[in-house]
């Protein structure tokens, strides 16, 4: 979400302090976050939010536009009924996001719906991988978000795509996922 800005140094003994752990399990954290490319550690200067590189849009969107599909459809036809119920909270929460004023608050929106479909598909090999890549594309979407008009019309995209889900309607969870995608990077691309 950028709460942390790009570059921005980040202080393990802090961060404990924050958190009220200890420095050890906020180092394994953080040697995580490297690991998905969200913070990076140089040796003696210390641990900073990785930059954005807008560059990387295209190769997060080619790897999203595989396997965004691929979970929606994997969703449509695993999920449990109390999956579904949760799905079907969740979408009758989005259907009022054109209320939501803060835009912020609609970025967490779709993040918990993407999260939701990726716990959907039932395959934590393919949820952790969409996680990683969702990361780094919602900061792409937090170094834009002033700048996208519509933007509670796309998240509220996502409530045709639950709807899908719910429904079992596996090839149109996959078409209107990737159409989801494919949306995203245009957007991006049009207030370059």
């Amino acid at each position: 979400m950028l709460d942390i800005r790009p570059g921005e140094p980040l202080n393990d003994e802090l961060l404990a302090q924050e958190l009220a752990t200890g420095r050890t399990p906020v180092r394994e954290a953080l040697k995580r976050l490297e690991g998905d490319r969200l913070v990076v550690a140089y040796p003696r200067r210390g641990t900073f939010a990785t930059a954005v590189d807008i560059t990387d849009l295209a190769h997060i969107s080619e790897i999203r536009a595989e396997l965004e599909p691929l979970a929606a459809a994997r969703a449509a036809r695993n999920a449990s009924t109390a999956t579904r119920a949760q799905l079907s909270a969740i979408a009758a929460g989005i259907a009022g996001a054109h209320q939501i004023d803060e835009r912020r608050a609609l970025l967490r929106r779709d993040v918990e719906v993407h999260r939701s479909i990726y716990r959907a598909a039932g395959n934590p090999h393919l949820e952790d991988i969409l996680v990683r890549q969702d990361n780094l594309a919602t900061r792409i979407w937090g170094l834009f978000l002033d700048r996208l008009p519509g933007l509670a019309g796309h998240i509220g995209e996502h409530a045709e795509l639950l709807a899908a889900i719910i429904e079992g309607d596996a090839d149109a969870a996959a078409r209107l996922a990737l159409e989801h995608v494919v949306g995203f990077e245009k957007a991006i691309r049009d207030v370059m």
